[in-house]
């Protein structure tokens, strides 16, 4: 009897696979019943070749033998893992098995994992593919009985591979060029190195700032406080010393009038749903999380506990037929969730385009509890902790806006104007879920931080009763955290001066949600920044490395366009063009790595290199093939995804 292979990605969710679908024999490498065999791969089984493995003339680094440009990049089984993928060719290949179900994760690099497998084992059977967003055993079951041929993600798969042999060729090359210009070992790349030029930049920044003094004004009325309003700038900074204590005396002890009094009702909307990047962002604000540890957290959440959707997502809104399951999420939260969700101020019918929005979606969407019932007692203390910042930002989509009224006064004292804000709370709305939090960061909001004014009507008067002179410095921008570094990897190329292209980055970045906390960690493990407390700073190595390479690698804006193209690949149903778009992107890739090699051969000889010890690597060996047992694999079988070689994204 013929039966359909479902390869997953992980030994893991192979299990849970397996579960749902009553899929109980053991064996080595794989779980098999009366209609599925469910194998897996450990992350990458398969990758792109070295370059001496592509052509023995590139066995050895030569300054003469660059730039690589193969006409293909063939694949190479990678030996940490052989023995499982022979397990994964010999089923795929198998006569008992006449399908295969791609059950990779649900995302490009998913998708290039299955391909590249699939191709490397010569198979040529149909491929139906397996697309959920989280993995619940109903999610599971849905998915089966929605699944689809894999020629509807071809598009996805071909702005993978475009994306993978981009890295190698800039990557390989420009490593390659700079490290033989510099005797010195120099990893360069796409993603890498715009990324640690922001670090760059705003170290320098910092280093070249010079202070300026200036002064505040501020006279007290009373029942309100005014800061002095510079007539010139209308800003409220005095740059003058000797002018402050004569606008302090001018105006002590006088009576002011009030000329100007607004007040005004606003409303703030509860915060957008989580997609990954803004999930790291608030995680490191909020819990000092790095972008790393988040990822990790989250990915627990997903695939351990099933408690939370897909955590590698770029979109923060949901599909308007989830309504029902995100109704079904909420009811199933404990306490302390269980008591916001029963308030008379949850709206459960809430479907705001703010969060429902068919057309912000790609491929998944944003991370939000499932409706699994939480047992709280079961998860890690920062695995709690992610789990409710997640949880109360669906509660608070639910919940009324934030009301307050904001005043606004201008008293004149003699000649001169003080001016005073402040807010006055009138509806709690969705701040009910963030009663106890304290704000986070340099500056808080001005709805928390300003007092309430008293009424005050135009013509009132007050006594300067007090008038203090307070003397200020300008202070630097801060170093970079992880928060702030994902925010401009998010948003590459948005500080640019021209506004086509500024419109044209709008929606791409440095990376991929997915990839942006694996950069910073690797621009750390290569020594080009460090952490320094909680912020990130470049080291003199990075910073030797900005100052040579060319801008164009460099920029910010470069890897933007490039990610702009890869995401309008991915989204290109018409196979010809598809096929002229993915031909043109590469011989672009191609031209732009004979350009680094070039530049490199070019590079200022006056920069030296600090020599570094060669660096101890582990052997990294094969998870053991599960045992065969009645109730399937060993759980210590490897569950991570294991690395492809790291050439730089």
């Amino acid at each position: 009897m013929s039966k359909t292979l479902i390869v997953a990605e992980k030994p893991s969710v192979a299990r849970d696979i397996a579960r749902v679908l009553g899929v109980r024999q053991a064996g080595e490498g794989y779980l098999y019943g009366e209609d599925y065999v469910v194998t897996w791969a450990i992350g990458h089984l398969v990758a792109l070749a070295e370059p001496g493995e592509t052509d023995p003339r590139w066995a050895k680094w030569n300054m003469a033998d660059l730039p690589m440009l193969p006409d293909e990049i063939p694949l190479k089984v990678l030996p940490g893992t052989k023995e499982q993928f022979a397990v994964v060719k010999k089923l795929m290949n198998s006569a008992k098995i006449d399908a295969v179900v791609c059950a990779t994760d649900s995302a490009r690099e998913g998708e290039l994992i299955f391909r590249y497998i699939y191709r490397m084992a010569g198979c040529a059977k149909p491929v139906q593919r397996l697309w959920i967003s989280s993995m619940t055993d109903a999610a599971i079951r849905q998915g089966f009985e929605n699944l689809k041929p894999a020629s509807a993600y071809d598009s996805l798969y071909e702005s993978a591979r475009c994306r993978s042999e981009a890295d190698w060729l800039v990557g390989m090359n420009a490593s390659r060029a700079f490290s033989l210009a510099y005797n010195a070992h120099l990893s360069v790349g796409r993603v890498q190195t715009p990324t640690l030029n922001l670090i760059v930049k705003r170290d320098l920044e910092i280093e070249r700032f010079v202070p300026e003094d200036y002064w505040e004004i501020r006279a007290n009325f009373g029942d309100y406080e005014g800061i002095w309003v510079n007539p010139e700038t209308k800003k409220t900074r005095c740059p003058d010393e000797a002018l402050a204590q004569s606008v302090r005396k001018a105006v002590s002890g006088r009576t002011g009038t009030v000329t100007e009094s607004r007040r005004e009702k606003k409303q703030l909307p509860p915060p957008q749903l989580f997609d990954l990047t803004a999930l790291q962002r608030e995680a490191n604000r909020k819990l000092g999380f790095s972008a790393d540890r988040t990822l990790k957290l989250a990915q627990a959440l997903y695939e351990t506990h099933k408690l939370v959707t897909y955590p590698r997502t770029d979109s923060r809104y949901l599909p308007d037929d989830m309504q029902p399951r995100v109704k079904s999420a909420l009811r199933n939260l404990p306490e302390p969730y269980a008591a916001f969700v029963q308030a008379p101020e949850m709206n459960l019918a809430m479907h705001a385009r703010r969060f429902y929005d068919n057309a912000k979606i790609s491929d998944h969407h944003a991370i939000v509890p499932t409706e699994k019932r939480p047992d709280l007692s079961r998860l890690s203390a920062d695995e709690a902790r992610l789990y409710d910042m997640i949880a109360r930002r669906l509660i608070a989509a639910h919940y009324p806006h934030y009301e307050y009224e904001a005043a606004k006064v201008t008293t004149r004292v003699e000649a001169h104007d003080f001016r005073s804000t402040g807010a006055m709370p009138l509806k709690e709305g969705w701040r009910a879920l963030y009663r106890d939090e304290k704000p986070a960061g340099r500056k808080a909001r001005s709805e928390d931080a300003e007092p309430p004014l008293p009424r005050l009507e135009v013509g009132d008067e007050r006594k300067a009763e007090k008038v203090s002179v307070k003397a200020c410095k300008t202070t630097p921008p801060e170093e970079h955290n992880d928060a702030s570094l994902l925010k401009l990897m998010e948003n590459a190329g948005q500080d640019l001066d021209d506004e086509r292209l500024r419109e044209l980055l709008k929606s791409s970045g440095l990376g991929t949600p997915a990839t942006r906390a694996a950069t910073i960690e690797r621009l750390i493990e290569v020594g080009y920044a460090r952490r320094k407390g909680k912020h990130i700073v470049s080291t003199e190595k990075g910073r030797q490395l900005i100052a040579v390479v060319p801008e164009q690698i460099a920029s910010a804006a470069t890897t933007g366009k490039w990610e702009k193209f890869l995401s309008d690949l991915a989204a290109q149903k018409d196979g010809d063009a598809r096929a002229q778009k993915s031909e043109r992107f590469m011989a672009g890739i191609r031209r732009f790595s004979l350009f680094l090699v070039d530049a490199a051969k070019q590079a200022p000889k006056d920069v030296r290199f600090e020599r570094e010890a060669p660096k101890k690597r582990a052997v990294k060996r094969a998870a053991p093939a599960p045992k065969r047992s009645a109730s399937g694999p060993k759980k210590s079988a490897s569950r991570g995804r294991k690395a492809a070689p790291k050439r730089d994204a």
